[in-house]
């Protein structure tokens, strides 16, 4: 079996995109009518099948006959039965799967049973993320909308998405935030292609990592902003938007948490001369109720 870490087909179609704010582990079928969001729907479904590993909904989300096509490795693989072996032996493995970041582009439909996905698939393993581009051609089947097709390519490197963040370079490193009772030490570098920035972090108390979570730092061309998607390890998300003045950074985020529970809040980002840097919460809203702002802590470059 080849390494895992050249199987990315399996964390395939994709997200989010996190468009990608389609909530991870929502289970429920689609109440809409709209065939975006039911593909949308689909989609979240099948990153949460594959990082819950369960096998059987991974493999129901292809059509009988569907097929995988590799353009980075000339590989092909024909039916749901070689992708369910194809699962089952990448489960059982002791590998690092990783953890499957989904990044929808764009969703068209060729006629109203037969749609197009164009995407981005990300892996976050202990020590690199990687990326690749993706197509996918859904069909409905009943109900449902399943995979027949996914072609896997490189992620060409985007000069103007890597441009647009390296004002963002200082988040590049190591670092850690010693509070009252817990350390948090977050983890922050470049993807493989440069056009993202992956922030990793756990929270650790004297009974150790109690939380942890990956955020992804990206250019949106359609809409002109940097955008950031964070997701925690207890089922939460949070989608934010990045703007600058003079030195300082707000990231206009929305949440919602592990409980189904919506709010909001906004991130501040200091740079301090030292090379490290400080950060506050504020205007923190949950479900309609204004929180406290939260004390201004400095966070310290290892």
């Amino acid at each position: 079996m080849l390494m895992l870490k050249y199987r990315l087909f399996l964390a395939l179609p994709c997200w989010l995109s996190l468009g990608l704010c389609t909530a991870f582990g929502q289970e429920a079928e689609s109440k809409t009518e709209n065939p975006t969001a039911e593909i949308e729907n689909a989609i979240a479904m099948y990153a949460d099948a594959f990082n819950s590993r369960e096998l059987e909904k991974l493999a129901n989300s292809w059509t009988e006959n569907g097929v995988y096509i590799s353009r980075i490795r000339s590989e092909r693989v024909d039916g749901r039965e070689a992708m369910t072996a194809q699962f089952k032996a990448l489960f059982e493995s002791s590998e690092d799967i990783g953890k499957l970041t989904l990044l929808t582009d764009s969703i068209d439909f060729v006629s109203p049973r037969v749609a197009v996905e164009s995407g981005r698939a990300m892996v976050a393993y202990e020590d690199e993320t990687t990326e690749t581009s993706y197509e996918t051609v859904f069909v409905k089947d009943g109900d449902k909308w399943l995979i027949d097709r996914v072609t896997e390519q490189e992620t060409p490197i985007s000069s103007l998405r890597h441009e647009k963040l390296k004002s963002l370079d200082w988040l590049i490193g190591q670092w850690v935030d010693n509070g009252e009772g817990f350390t948090i030490e977050i983890d922050c570098d470049w993807t493989s292609n440069q056009t993202y920035i992956s922030r990793k972090y756990s929270v650790t108390t004297s009974e150790g990592v109690s939380s942890s979570g990956l955020q992804l730092i990206g250019w949106d061309e359609k809409q002109q902003k940097i955008r950031s998607w964070l997701f925690d390890s207890d089922g939460g998300f949070v989608s934010g938007v990045w703007t600058q003045r003079d030195d300082e950074w707000k990231v206009q985020s929305v949440a919602t948490l592990a409980d189904g529970s919506t709010g909001s809040f906004v991130g501040v980002f200091r740079p301090t001369n030292d090379g490290n840097y400080t950060w506050q919460k504020i205007n923190q809203i949950i479900d309609g109720e204004l929180l406290p702002n939260l004390d201004e802590v400095t966070v310290i470059r290892k």
